[in-house]
């Protein structure tokens, strides 16, 4: 019994995991302990993990531990080189592809997986993770397909459920995908982006909804040692510090 499973909607993590290959060297890090904690609850070893936005590799990494298979994409060249030279420091025996790929490209998405599923040795993939841009609040790269220059909200909810899209019909029937995701300030005023995502998914797939899990945010890159500033500052006007992100939880059904 995985008794070291958090099966609570409230996840206070009061540090990020710096172990093995982990480093917070990315704006777009998240914490480690949440794919270990989802990869852990809704695959076995063996199976077959999808990252439609791997960045940094925290992921990769977990599934590396944990010994599942991976599949990973980004549409940072720069990012991808640093996770394979970190994946080049160990002879590690995990099962790993990593592809420069934009993920709403349908016909590249489908080549690239079709192909790296046959490598593994796997028909479907047994888990999705995505934890994408929030819009444009960090610009990862030049790329006019990157997701993180679109600022209407609009326009990224119909490209993320494209990406989404492309890579659903790899997951196996009766498999689980989380999306991890926060909020927007826009135009002075709070952009509920998450559940604009959480509700496009449900309207666009065929899905049960398994978890609406809010965690807080500790330690980001580009917060780290500016707290004071950021609290005198919300004193001063009229709104909150996020403090928070989304994990939605979804099952495939069809």
């Amino acid at each position: 019994m995985n008794e070291d499973i958090n099966v609570e909607s409230l996840w206070l993590i009061p540090k990020r995991d710096s172990s093995g290959k982990h480093e917070n060297v990315y704006h777009g890090n998240f914490v480690p302990q949440i794919p270990n904690n989802l990869i852990k609850r809704y695959t076995s070893p063996g199976d077959l993990v999808l990252d439609l936005f791997m960045g940094s590799g925290t992921t990769l990494f977990e599934c590396e531990n944990l010994g599942r298979d991976f599949i990973g994409y980004d549409i940072n060249e720069t990012i991808l080189d640093y996770v394979k030279g970190k994946m080049d420091e160990t002879s590690s025996p995990v099962r790993f592809s990593i592809n420069r790929c934009d993920v709403t490209d349908g016909e590249l998405f489908c080549s690239i997986t079709a192909e790296e599923l046959g490598k593994l040795g796997h028909e479907k993939a047994d888990f999705i993770i995505a934890h994408p841009p929030y819009m444009d609040i960090v610009r990862f790269t030049d790329s006019e397909k990157d997701l993180s220059h679109i600022a209407d909200t609009d326009l990224f909810v119909s490209k993320f459920i494209s990406a989404l899209e492309n890579a659903y019909g790899y997951l196996a029937v009766d498999k689980y995908f989380a999306i991890v995701i926060g909020d927007v300030y826009k135009k002075s005023e709070v952009v509920p982006l998450a559940f604009r995502v959480m509700d496009a998914v449900k309207r666009h797939f065929d899905v049960k909804m398994k978890g609406i899990i809010v965690k807080n945010i500790e330690g980001n890159r580009g917060k780290l040692g500016v707290n004071s500033i950021w609290h005198a500052r919300a004193r001063r006007s009229d709104y909150y510090i996020f403090k928070h992100e989304y994990i939605f939880v979804f099952k495939k059904i069809k």
